[in-house]
């Protein structure tokens, strides 16, 4: 895992962190008896977490989204799924590896798994583009679905973008068009599919993962059309107002369940997903495999009719007579 790095708000925490470690080497070293002391602040510890983790405000969700020590994608693929084999290129110009790809099992069920990746370090930033796919990301994501369809296979995504790559060269390429491509397509998938929002969920760049049947989101996660920044910058021409845009994009999983975006929420850890990756993973592995149970009941064609619904309703809307 990466070097240690906390937000601001988890100070406290941090500091309770640290007497704790300092703790622990004392009694290494010395060979005494601590666990008195170790409980009292583990309690504390646990205390501390629940209370700020239960009183996020939007801004500070955003953040949480943002850790660079949440689980990505090819964490949870080594976490939740077995055997997986990464599948590379789009056929037409070149692997982006801003989205890594390929088969893998789920409880011994072989699937489709697709996800958005981001870096540890800067060095590794730079060759996945900070999670934000040109064109040929998605036409490979796309390659990938069919593949799945053809084999009568799952097809599970998850999400964790900034956005789609907004540089000219990603443009000159088809960027709007290889987008567009997967949202029709994955609606019109005739397998199973589910996607969860792991991290950032944003605009198009997600949207081009998250067409199918269900939709997941991790508690601390964010899904929404425009980063606070860049909707504060539109409405108020400062970024400085990203707090008050943060509250207005409604981007939080509890927002996004309640305007029936998402399907559920699947709960964290106390202290993030960061704080504890194995449980996050269990936690995940144990909803999509109650949600793939469910979508396998179904036909192909009640499958499709539902997911057509289920986006069809997302833009309804009625002015009071």
């Amino acid at each position: 895992m990466a070097t240690k790095a906390h937000l601001e708000f988890e100070r406290d925490m941090v500091e309770v962190q640290d007497q704790i470690d300092k703790l622990l080497d004392v009694a290494r070293k010395k060979g005494i008896d601590v666990s008195s002391e170790l409980s009292a602040l583990r309690n504390k510890l646990a205390t501390l977490r629940e209370e700020v983790y239960q009183n996020l405000s939007p801004i500070e969700q955003v953040q949480v989204a943002r850790h660079p020590q949440r689980p990505y994608t090819l964490d949870y693929l080594e976490r939740v799924f077995d055997d997986f084999l990464e599948l590379h290129g789009d056929r037409a110009y070149r692997d982006d590896a801003a989205i890594v790809g390929g088969w893998a099992r789920l409880d011994g069920d072989p699937v489709m798994v697709i996800g958005h990746q981001k870096g540890r370090d800067m060095k590794e930033n730079l060759l996945r583009n900070f999670g934000m796919p040109h064109p040929e990301g998605y036409r490979k994501a796309l390659r990938l679905m069919r593949m799945a369809e053809k084999f009568g296979r799952p097809v599970i995504t998850l999400i964790d973008t900034p956005g789609a790559y907004p540089g000219i060269g990603a443009e000159k390429r088809g960027q709007a068009q290889a987008i567009a491509l997967n949202l029709r397509e994955m609606a019109r998938l005739r397998v199973p599919s589910i996607s969860v929002v792991v991290g950032e969920g944003g605009s198009g760049g997600a949207l081009a993962l998250g067409v199918t049947d269900r939709i997941l989101i991790l508690e601390h996660a964010i899904y929404s059309v425009i980063s606070p920044e860049g909707c504060a910058a539109i409405l108020w021409r400062s970024a400085d107002h990203r707090d008050k845009a943060a509250a207005a994009l409604k981007l939080t999983s509890t927002n996004l369940l309640g305007l029936g975006v998402v399907d559920e929420v699947v709960p964290e850890p106390p202290g993030g997903a960061h704080a504890d990756w194995d449980a996050t993973a269990e936690a995940l592995k144990s909803a999509l495999l109650t949600h793939l149970g469910q979508l396998r009941k179904m036909d192909s064609d009640e499958r499709r009719r539902l997911r057509w619904a289920k986006y069809g309703e997302m833009g309804a809307w009625s002015e009071p007579e």
